[in-house]
């Protein structure tokens, strides 16, 4: 499986604004070797990396120096990210939209960021979403957290409060897919 470089891009930026330089140089040295060259490499936003080593592992990283191995961690950085690649232009269009409008496109923004993947729509209504990940083939839990953050925090500028996202059933837990349950107000 591959992600997409803008998916990848602000992860060094994430560990630097919320760590300082000592916990992004801590982050880079217990990185492999592998994950090291591309994350303190320049990432290009168009291209696709290898998802266990770009995204991973350093997200896990995240999790185990700055979170003591919670997947907090990794939601986090879904939502940095989302903060980062919803700026300029597509803040306009997120900040016009309301969130059932973003949660509509589930299925065709998670395939930019991944491949293969798919997603799909079950509910969407008023304060509530379903949405289900029917494809991706490498499972790990921290890539579904850091979507559950990146979900979260494109609702909340689209305009939703408290929101929530759960997910109730896991590819990584055995289950045939992956559904975020999403609450807003």
């Amino acid at each position: 499986m591959e992600v997409k470089g803008s998916a990848i891009a602000t992860i060094r930026p994430f560990v630097k604004t919320a760590f300082g330089a000592d916990g992004e140089r801590r982050f880079l040295d217990s990185l492999s070797p592998g994950a090291k060259s591309v994350i303190a490499s320049p990432i290009l936003a168009t291209e696709w990396y290898p998802l266990k080593t770009a995204l991973v592992e350093p997200v896990a990283r995240i999790c185990d120096l700055f979170f003591r191995g919670d997947l907090e961690g990794a939601r986090e950085s879904g939502r940095f990210s989302a903060d980062q690649g919803l700026r300029g232009i597509y803040r306009v269009f997120v900040k016009l939209g309301s969130p059932a409008v973003i949660v509509k496109k589930a299925g065709t923004i998670l395939p930019t960021y991944y491949r293969p993947s798919a997603m799909e729509v079950l509910e969407n209504g008023a304060g509530r979403a379903v949405v289900r990940m029917t494809q991706f083939p490498q499972r790990f839990r921290v890539v579904e957290e850091r979507i559950c953050g990146w979900m979260q925090r494109a609702i909340e500028i689209s305009g939703g409060k408290s929101v929530r996202v759960e997910v109730p059933v896991s590819m990584t837990e055995g289950d045939g897919v992956t559904e975020f349950r999403i609450t807003w107000a």
